[in-house]
């Protein structure tokens, strides 16, 4: 009995794609910049359902590509070009188990998009704090595979630090149930941060217990304009030591990015006109009262303001004025994808590097890259920034040797990252992208240490093979 008769024996024929028609949107990534090939597409409507295709799949050798909202810019939700694979979406797992807010906890499976958790959490007046551009599409268990960051990392912290417990399905079909939602468990190591972050290597995520939190009283945020990326740097950190506890969001944008998305995306609005080289975001929550913490703000912004560094401000008044500032930062991304070919870098630095590599890496562009625009937005609360060298359609379609130019780019950016303690990859992962860097930037031992867990879970090596770790016959 083939494989396929065998999938039949235990998932309905709507569980299972073959028509290439049916398939087309899970063989490439959103930006349609990888692509790849599939034995066929199955959606599972239950862990058992999960276990069962794993099971199989080990008997028979077949790879195993997890996808959840197919959001990721690094290929690693994408299957392989070989078409020997089998894409186990979990689209269909998307069940609010649990919303326990005495307990400041939810418990969903991996296919919610994280929109809906948000939503969830809001209507037991409670806030989930993971938030990102994609969260209209991205998938809980994307989010986990990935340890996704975004816009409140400042305040709450990545992924990894928003999960109290997980349910994983492994590469033998076994399913270990991790979905504690305790904060303290001291007994034995802690199992789930294996699988945060894997991207989907050493298992499938099938439900994730997440933290909530109250809902603040006031929200409060505003937009600064600034010329000097040195003071965009000095502020945020006047910020945080004012507003310890209660920044939630420090995103930066700079001039060219903003115009693109004025540009590009329809309903965008910048109520700081053409002021300022650098636009900073920033949310503040807070038990205090609305105009108490309006006054805190201008008092902290008061010498700024006073010697130049910043040249306007605007504090949203309302909802919508608040939302129209979100506006233009979530949509950055699809933006930048319609202005042109964005060669897009997950980097970090320490935060007070931030200035040293915008000079170094600009100044390296213009010498090497001449014709690429530089665009960034970045949340420098934490030292990511997303650099980008931006050319135009016809201007990419004019360079001969495409991945070869853009891997000289990224690796002539790359080194200057590492050097200052820095990271080639931040809060994107690394997908099928990103591999080789694995080896040209990671500390031996630490790479080591990661293929003995993989072979250690993943003997067979099933689970989205030529993704994350270097392949090593």
């Amino acid at each position: 009995m083939d494989f396929v008769a065998r999938l039949r024996g235990f998932l309905d024929e709507r569980s299972i794609l073959i028509d290439a028609a049916d398939q087309d949107r899970y063989l490439h990534d959103w930006r349609n910049r990888h692509h790849g090939r599939a034995l066929c597409v199955v959606l599972p409507r239950s862990t058992q359902e999960v276990a069962a295709v794993l099971r199989l799949c080990s008997e028979h050798g077949v790879p195993v590509f997890p996808q959840g909202g197919n959001t990721s810019v690094c290929g690693g939700s994408v299957p392989s070009e070989g078409g020997e694979g089998v894409v186990v979406s979990l689209e269909r797992m998307n069940a609010l188990r649990e919303v326990n807010p005495r307990n400041n906890s939810m418990t969903v499976e991996a296919g919610c998009v994280l929109a809906t958790v948000q939503e969830a959490a809001r209507a037991a007046d409670r806030y989930f704090p993971l938030s990102l551009g994609a969260e209209g599409s991205c998938q809980i268990g994307g989010n986990v595979a990935t340890n996704a960051g975004g816009t409140s990392v400042v305040r709450y912290g990545n992924t990894r630090d928003l999960v109290l417990g997980l349910e994983v399905v492994l590469p033998d079909g076994r399913i270990w149930n991790g979905l504690r939602a305790l904060r303290k468990d001291n007994s034995g190591y802690d199992l789930k941060n294996l699988f945060i972050g894997a991207e989907g290597t050493l298992g499938i995520v099938t439900a994730a217990t997440l933290k909530l939190f109250p809902l603040a009283k006031t929200v409060l945020t505003a937009m600064f304009a600034l010329d000097d990326i040195h003071e965009v740097v000095l502020l945020g950190e006047r910020l945080q030591k004012q507003f310890a506890g209660e920044l939630v969001a420090l995103e930066l944008m700079s001039r060219s990015e903003l115009e693109i998305v004025l540009r590009q995306i329809p309903g965008s609005h910048c109520p700081l006109g053409d002021r300022g080289q650098w636009q900073l975001l920033i949310e503040l929550t807070s038990a205090a009262d609305a105009d108490t913490l309006t006054e805190q703000l201008n008092a902290c912004l008061e010498g700024a303001l006073a010697g130049g560094a910043v040249l306007d401000a605007v504090v949203a008044s309302s909802e919508k004025q608040r939302a129209q500032l979100w506006h233009v930062r979530h949509h950055v991304t699809e933006g930048n994808k319609r202005e042109g070919m964005g060669l897009t870098h997950d980097i970090a630095v320490p935060v007070y590097r931030i200035p040293a590599f915008i000079e170094q890496a600009g100044a390296m562009l213009q010498a090497r890259y001449p014709g690429v625009e530089v665009v960034i937005v970045g949340h420098i609360g934490d030292g990511n920034l997303h650099y980008i060298g931006m050319l135009s359609h016809e201007a990419w379609q004019g360079v001969e040797d495409k991945p070869g130019y853009q891997q000289r780019l990224a690796h002539d950016l790359y080194d200057i990252a590492v050097p200052m303690g820095g990271t080639f990859s931040a809060e994107h992962g690394i997908g099928s992208l990103h591999v080789d860097e694995m080896e040209r930037y990671k500390d031996p031992v630490e790479v080591d240490l990661m293929r003995q867990v993989k072979r250690m879970l993943d003997p067979k090596g099933i689970m989205n093979p030529g993704r994350v770790l270097p392949r090593h016959d």
